[in-house]
């Protein structure tokens, strides 16, 4: 793959995020008020980037996040593959201080290395991290020089780890908001990150404090 810029976007706010409802691959919900004004902001700031592709998941929550781009006539493609980590039994329903207690002895474990742990019902982070390869060789054959990617926090945490060869329970490193960005440059040999989790482009916005997982109030 030649050398070029990869910009990783999560998604917009949506109502389960602020309600606080287990939000994952099984539920395609839409952006709010605010997501879409965290999405009009990012547009403002990076509509002069001469993005050649944009790739994004299959749920609607990354494709309204990016709608502003995609009216500018840029080719986009969405692929399962992007989609969020299944958080299993518990997508749909309010987190309960159970579920709260079993979601962080789940990230232990997955710290600890223990990476191929499937949620009850979902999905483990190796088996997210398999169904993203095949995007992932689609983007190391993209010509283009700008490639925009919109997607999910817990599988931007997994992508970012393939991409920059960490071990998969390294993931966590990654903290996100929603639509925070990653921006990544490749020289031809490797990745490295030149923008982490950057925010700049909501900075006139006000949103209320959010947390770390789109299963919690993001």
């Amino acid at each position: 793959m030649s050398s070029k810029k990869i910009y990783i976007l999560r998604h917009g706010q949506t109502d389960f995020n602020l309600q606080g409802i287990v939000q994952g691959s099984g539920v395609d919900s839409s952006l709010n008020a605010m997501g879409r004004a965290q999405a009009r902001a990012f547009f403002e700031m990076y509509r002069s980037v001469p993005f050649d592709k944009i790739f994004t998941s299959t749920l609607k929550r990354t494709k309204e996040t990016i709608a502003d781009f995609i009216a500018l006539g840029i080719p986009h493609e969405s692929y399962s593959g992007l989609n969020e980590i299944s958080w299993g039994v518990n997508e749909g329903q309010k987190i309960t201080p159970d579920e709260d207690a079993y979601y962080h002895w789940m990230l232990q474990q997955w710290e600890s290395g223990n990476t191929g742990l499937r949620i009850q019902g979902g999905e483990s982070p190796d088996e997210v991290a398999l169904r993203q390869q095949p995007v992932m060789e689609k983007l190391y054959k993209e010509t283009g020089q700008h490639i925009l990617i919109c997607m999910h926090g817990r599988a931007i945490r997994i992508l970012l780890c393939q991409l920059l060869r960490y071990p998969l329970k390294s993931m966590d490193m990654f903290e996100h908001g929603n639509v925070c960005l990653y921006v990544l440059e490749f020289d031809g040999i490797a990745f490295s990150v030149t923008k982490y989790n950057d925010t700049n482009h909501l900075i006139n916005l006000k949103a209320p404090k959010t947390e770390v997982e789109e299963r919690t109030i993001l």
